[in-house]
């Protein structure tokens, strides 16, 4: 039996984090749309701490079991050379590198007043400059390569809205998407895109999300959208930021101005205070609309389930 043509036939793809979960379950998605695949991740628990290789191991021999290609690489994405030797290793075993996938993330969850700076640079380092790290050595190949080459960053919600009580990984997050838009500009004349996902799924890191989430879905569903992505189906796609949870797919807005005064010279802070509210006022922040669902479903539930109780 002839196997279809996939998606990603002929295209050698690196993947960080590809040892659990999202990261899994898209370096698994890649190798059966035709990829080989670099499977990166330091095996660490969801803290950060307890490095090993054997989650990295494991996923190159499902691949391999179902007739793929791929090769484990188990290195801390948040130094240069780890982002060096992830892409090298795709070069130098199959002569390029088409698609780079940051996945790995970890969390330290702290309220901002609380938060330590290690709580803050672990989390940084790992989401933020590890995507930088791989990203940067992925570029340099791709834009002297034929075909460019496609770049897909894991972003969140709350690097956009704001988060309670991670300030660090929001901040991350935020910084991803600002990566991404000025990687899709400044690589375009190169044939490399570059992208963001926002995922909502059952993962060990949405597990920690304090208060739960509106909506989720299986970490399956997010790898068609990078498989997508990474395809030449995509190759006019950049700059552009995606929630995926279960089956649905929506697109995050551009920032842009949206109202605005103006006067010659210089506004005074009376001025301002007399004439910025009614004007320009503020754009409320959505993250105050969700917080707001949440306990009204949390208060409902807790009414529901002492009525109950009651009923017994």
């Amino acid at each position: 039996m002839v196997r279809p043509v996939g998606f990603l036939d002929d295209k050698v793809i690196a993947i960080t984090g590809a040892g659990r979960g999202i990261g899994r379950a898209v370096a698994l998605a890649c190798a059966q749309e035709g990829a080989a695949v670099i499977v990166n991740d330091y095996g660490v628990s969801i803290d950060g701490s307890e490095p090993s290789s054997e989650v990295a191991d494991a996923v190159v021999a499902e691949i391999e079991a179902a007739g793929g290609s791929a090769i484990a690489v188990a290195d801390d994405i948040s130094t240069m050379e780890a982002g060096e030797r992830i892409v090298q290793t795709a070069v130098d075993k199959y002569g390029r590198i088409d698609g780079a996938v940051c996945v790995a993330g970890i969390l330290r969850e702290r309220m901002l007043f609380n938060m330590s700076e290690e709580e803050w640079d672990g989390v940084i380092d790992t989401h933020l400059k590890g995507t930088f790290t791989v990203f940067r050595a992925a570029s340099a190949v791709m834009r002297k390569q034929d075909g460019g080459g496609a770049l897909v960053a894991f972003t969140s919600g709350v690097g956009m809205w704001g988060s309670v009580s991670q300030a660090n990984y929001a901040a991350a997050k935020g910084g991803v998407v600002a990566l991404v838009r000025s990687a899709a500009v400044g690589l375009q004349k190169y044939g490399v895109t570059a992208n963001a996902v926002a995922p909502v799924a059952n993962t060990r890191m949405s597990a920690n999300v304090p208060g739960g989430t509106a909506e989720t879905g299986a970490a399956e569903d997010i790898a068609p959208m990078v498989v997508y992505l990474l395809s030449d189906a995509a190759r006019d796609v950049t700059g552009q930021t995606y929630t995926v949870v279960g089956g649905k797919v929506a697109l995050w807005s551009q920032p842009r101005e949206i109202r605005s005064i103006v006067k010659d010279g210089r506004w005074t802070p009376q001025e301002l205070a007399d004439t910025l509210p009614a004007a320009v006022g503020v754009d409320r922040m959505p993250m105050f609309e969700y917080i707001e669902m949440m306990q009204k479903r949390s208060g409902a539930s807790g009414a529901e389930e002492r009525k109950a109780a009651a009923q017994q």
